[in-house]
């Protein structure tokens, strides 16, 4: 589709969007946890690939196809991947994305150095 997987600009990381499938095996994880849990995984990868942790993030925006109905299973989640210096944060219902078995997609923006870890 002809994009990056991140753009980094010195210390600061553009991380495009993760959606809920394994970046090797495609897998998509069939409720919002199992999505969710491995969008962070595929986000948390290509930051540890750009020199970045998850400590690191200063801003996140989701997608969710089901917002209001699968937003409190989506925050446990977040709430184990970002637990403390909580980054700026987004939510965006939308009708679709790239598939229909999407759930969410989470794209965030970090800048290395700045998180705790």
């Amino acid at each position: 589709m002809h994009f990056s997987s991140a753009v980094r600009v010195g210390d600061m990381i553009w991380v495009s969007g993760c959606v809920g499938a394994h970046i090797e095996t495609g897998v998509i994880g069939k409720t919002m946890t199992e999505q969710a849990k491995q969008a962070f995984e595929n986000v948390k990868e290509v930051l540890e690939a750009a020199g970045a942790s998850m400590s690191d993030i200063v801003e996140i925006m989701t997608f969710h196809t089901d917002q209001r109905g699968e937003i409190a299973e989506f925050i446990v989640v977040k709430d184990q991947y970002l637990p403390n210096n909580f980054p700026a944060w987004t939510g965006v219902g939308v009708s679709q994305l790239a598939r229909p078995e999407f759930k969410i997609e989470i794209r965030v923006v970090a800048v290395i150095g700045c998180g705790s870890d």
